[in-house]
């Protein structure tokens, strides 16, 4: 009896540790090939400024309530709750300790597409990268050379506050298993360049799902409920609207009107943009009005919920 209750401890071992094993493989931190970076040339700063704001850099990265030049100092923003903890956004000024002044193009492309840190961690996705994987090259080049031109800042941030096992990165592998993808959100038929340009911006670089999409215990984004409206990320009072042009989302407002809000940041009825939408209105109305009309447009044409 005893020799066969040391088999199988001896069996359940094996199968154990070669299901961490697998585990440990499928899930490793997967940069990007490096051939992806080839040949792209010169930063085009023009652009990339025009991604930065695309990509509301500054609303996590600068400092609470910074204006003007100062939110071009990305030395660490304010704390993100969420029901796994306390996330801290990082200086990601040009410093070459404090910042990413010391990072490659790759490295930054890794963080950027695939979640992977400069020393191959994985990255919590309180950064949405989740979403920025949709990016191109080009943009993500464009991106890092501008950045490259903003004031440096050596301010230090606090680790992240998490509780077990959500401060363990290994899971973190898991999580991107089920839900890091660059597919579109949204099938859309016969889109014209307009809404392909809006649908980029929207499932990219502007992240907009991110808050405006409910998300499952785990965390991840529940795709079916695509921009239908979603309880406050941080836990606080007040829900993070629908923006599908259902009956309950942007069903009464037009084109005109969304782009209207953006540049502006009143609505059709004369209300005004309120809590964490400010930062975001203020970082859109840089944008050239191609992009509010390409984000408009694609607002109109993705499936009402």
């Amino acid at each position: 009896m005893a020799m066969r209750f040391r088999a199988l401890a001896v069996a359940a071992l094996v199968v154990a540790v070669a299901g961490v094993g697998s585990y440990l493989s499928i899930t490793a931190p997967a940069r990007i090939p490096q051939s992806t970076w080839a040949g792209l040339g010169e930063p085009n700063l023009e652009n990339g400024e025009r991604v930065f704001w695309e990509g509301g850099c500054s609303s996590c990265h600068a400092a609470p309530g910074a204006t003007d030049e100062n939110r071009l100092v990305l030395a660490g923003g304010a704390p993100i709750k969420s029901p796994f903890g306390t996330f801290h956004p990082p200086n990601i000024s040009p410093d070459e300790t404090a910042g990413i002044g010391g990072w490659t193009l790759a490295e930054f492309g890794d963080a950027m597409l695939r979640g992977v840190g400069k020393a191959g961690e994985h990255l919590y996705p309180s950064f949405p990268y989740a979403s920025y994987a949709r990016m191109t090259p080009r943009d993500i080049n464009d991106l890092f050379g501008y950045l490259k031109t903003l004031p440096a800042s050596s301010a230090t941030t606090p680790a992240h506050d998490l509780p077990f096992p959500f401060n363990q990165r290994v899971l973190l592998g898991g999580w991107k298993f089920l839900y890091l993808d660059d597919k579109p959100r949204v099938t859309l038929a016969k889109a014209d360049a307009k809404v392909e340009r809006g649908q980029y911006l929207v499932e990219g670089p502007g992240h907009c799902g991110e808050c405006h999409t409910p998300r499952d215990s785990l965390g991840g984004m529940k795709t079916d409920a695509w921009l239908a409206g979603a309880p406050n990320p941080e836990g606080g009072p007040g829900r993070v609207p629908n923006i599908t042009p259902g009956e309950k989302g942007l069903g009464g407002w037009s084109e005109s009107d969304i782009v209207y809000y953006l540049e502006t940041g009143f609505t059709p009825t004369f209300d005004s943009v309120g809590g964490s939408m400010v930062s975001v209105q203020k970082n859109m109305a840089r944008l050239p009005a191609e992009d509010r009309e390409a984000i408009a447009a694609y607002l109109k044409a993705i499936p009402p919920l």
